[in-house]
């Protein structure tokens, strides 16, 4: 199993498989429009615009596992697109620990467990991912996104 085997699904209900961005490098990242860790979003969508021509993609999924998200995906999306100019690509609301764990999350912790636990400890932690599909790094919630820039350089 690789991570070019789960399908996830947009805000807007449209399921695809990730197999769509083999031979591209990905960040994927857990979100929350409420955090204040939410000023994230500005640095991540500017990892993707100077690396989207490289082939960078950023893959936000919402999640109110911390109680800090909006009622739904839609209004998560719009949040982000309005008050961050994200124009990466947001997801449904995803829950990423726990027994109801999304597979995807599941796998991303099992390949690149936090400190102490593998479990996902809080909204922006952010895991990168080669070209390869090879997970290089995990970053904790509070590493700055541009801090990312230089393993991002390493694997493009």
């Amino acid at each position: 199993m690789d991570i070019y085997d789960f399908n996830v699904t947009l805000e807007n209900g449209t399921t695809y498989s990730l197999d769509k961005y083999k031979g591209h490098p990905m960040i994927i990242v857990n979100t929350a429009t409420k955090c204040g860790l939410a000023p994230q979003f500005e640095q991540l969508e500017e990892l993707y615009q100077m690396y989207q021509e490289k082939g960078l993609v950023v893959l936000g999924f919402p999640s109110n596992q911390f109680k800090q998200e909006v009622a739904s995906a839609n209004e998560a999306a719009e949040a982000c697109r309005t008050t961050y100019g994200v124009t990466f690509p947001m997801h449904q609301l995803t829950v990423i620990n726990g027994g109801d764990a999304d597979p995807l999350f599941d796998y991303l912790k099992e390949q690149a467990p936090g400190t102490l636990t593998p479990a996902i400890k809080w909204n922006f932690t952010k895991f990168l991912i080669d070209k390869d599909g090879q997970i290089i790094e995990r970053f904790a919630p509070k590493t700055s996104p541009l801090k990312m820039k230089e393993a991002i350089e390493a694997i493009l």
